[in-house]
């Protein structure tokens, strides 16, 4: 007798997509490992399968090369990122400048936390090619927006309401981040939100 449609579908309590989904997830947290590790450049898709425990045949089951890849686990370390930020906001109390600052102080924090994470979302996402710069880019207008929203929740200033304006201050608040962490984390965490902070004030027309 043939299988059933359920047998078909199910082995060990997993649906063939769900097995498929535990894979990608791995591939994810396997890239972001070695990605941290060698830098994008230097991996092969045979040092992250290795890494995930797969092989080759499961990667391009989800991924068609290693920039894909990349986009992708670049992608899932924004979302923590950001998701941490929305909370970190949401959970201050206070004026909007306390809250911003709590954020930055989840997004230094995060980073200081976890530095193959970091190293992928700075460094390695840079200049591979013009579709991941475009990621990128929407990375950093989403962190322009989260904090402008933050700092002027009523809308009352024109600084927050400029691309521009909040496209340099994201990228100052990156570049602080990148010198903090050439440094070995040398200084403060809330000596490094303090000079971020004072660079997202302009946000408010202060």
């Amino acid at each position: 007798m043939s299988p059933s449609p359920v047998t078909n579908r199910r082995y060990r309590g997993s649906s063939a997509e769900e097995r498929r989904a535990q894979r990608r997830e791995q591939f994810l947290e396997a890239a972001i490992q070695v990605y941290g590790e060698q830098g994008y450049r230097n991996a092969t898709v045979k040092a992250v399968c290795e890494a995930a425990g797969l092989t080759e045949r499961y990667f391009y089951e989800s991924f068609s090369n290693s920039e894909e890849l990349l986009v992708a686990s670049f992608q899932a370390v924004t979302d923590f990122v950001l998701g941490e930020l929305e909370k970190a906001g949401a959970g201050a109390s206070g004026r909007p400048v306390e809250r911003a600052r709590a954020m930055l102080s989840a997004y230094y924090e995060a980073l200081k936390n976890h530095p193959l994470s970091a190293r992928v979302f700075l460094v390695e996402i840079s200049g591979v090619s013009p579709a991941v710069d475009q990621v990128f880019e929407a990375f950093l207008r989403g962190f322009g927006e989260l904090l402008a929203r933050t700092l002027d929740p009523h809308g009352k200033s024109s600084a927050a309401g400029e691309p521009l304006l909040r496209a340099g201050v994201v990228g100052g608040v990156i570049h602080i981040a990148l010198s903090w962490i050439a440094s070995g984390y040398s200084r403060p965490i809330h000596e490094v939100v303090d000079a971020a902070m004072r660079l997202c004030l302009v946000l408010r027309g202060d």
